[in-house]
């Protein structure tokens, strides 16, 4: 192999490292941050672990389209794999024992003013623990993530190839919209009704806020993923040729 074959294969997995990075740093924010606070944004109101996650189908875009539909499922894989690892640590930190209440940092403990409902239904008042409260509105948040993106990440990336073959590799804009529009769409249901399913039947989220949750997480993400054309465009054409590809063309050799 010469200078250049060498030069060419560094930057292509120079180029899917970014890209597999911002995906998965999009996934963890998501779930580290999840419903720990709520924003308004105009008319929609979202959690804030919801903002990055829009790039996530934008990188497995891209992946798909300049590396095959082999690596972005792989790397979908490596993100569900994550997904255990935050849940795993967040259980073994719920299950591992508190030091003594006389060594504890006072801001590791909570005062709250009223008893509030926690996302898992369970009602607490009194003092709680900053973990026990972060634990309590991320793990199940965590949870519904994964369910939600096993179906909408590998919905994403097998429409997306379905639909360039169906187009022969042309209309880029639409695979990319409709894939995206529809997997978010199963991605916003799921990840909602998961999260907040518990406190819901036990009467403490009412059906018009679930619906306003479900809405502005899809409004949000459809946005996002319309507006991301034209750099999906952009980025697909400075690749391909910083890659050095042919259109077409993938940066790996393909699975027969």
């Amino acid at each position: 192999m010469n200078h250049v074959d060498t030069m060419i294969r560094e930057r292509r997995e120079r180029a899917f490292l970014v890209l597999a990075g911002i995906f998965l740093s999009a996934m963890t924010l998501l779930n580290v941050v999840g419903i720990t606070r709520f924003i308004q944004l105009g008319p929609l109101a979202l959690a804030v672990g919801v903002l990055p996650y829009p790039l996530t189908f934008l990188c497995t875009d891209l992946i798909s389209e300049l590396y095959g539909r082999a690596r972005a499922n792989f790397l979908v894989s490596v993100g569900l794999g994550i997904n255990f690892l935050i849940l795993g640590v967040l259980t073994l930190g719920a299950m591992a024992p508190a030091v003594p209440e006389a060594v504890m940092p006072p801001w590791q403990v909570l005062q709250l003013a009223a008893p509030v409902s926690l996302p898992n239904g369970a009602v607490v008042e009194g003092e709680i623990g900053l973990f026990t409260l972060i634990y309590a509105t991320t793990s199940g948040a965590v949870f519904a993530s994964m369910m939600a993106y096993i179906a909408a990440q590998y919905c994403d990336v097998q429409l997306y190839h379905f639909l360039k073959r169906l187009t022969r590799g042309k209309h880029l804009w639409l695979r990319n919209n409709f894939s995206t529009l529809l997997s978010q769409l199963v991605d916003s249901l799921m990840v909602v009704t998961v999260t907040f399913g518990a406190a819901f039947l036990a009467g403490d989220i009412a059906t018009s806020t679930l619906l306003t949750l479900v809405g502005s997480n899809y409004a949000f993400k459809a946005i996002c993923a319309l507006i991301d054309t034209i750099p999906l465009y952009g980025a697909v054409h400075w690749l391909r040729g910083y890659l050095q590809l042919a259109p077409g063309e993938y940066a790996i050799e393909q699975p027969s």
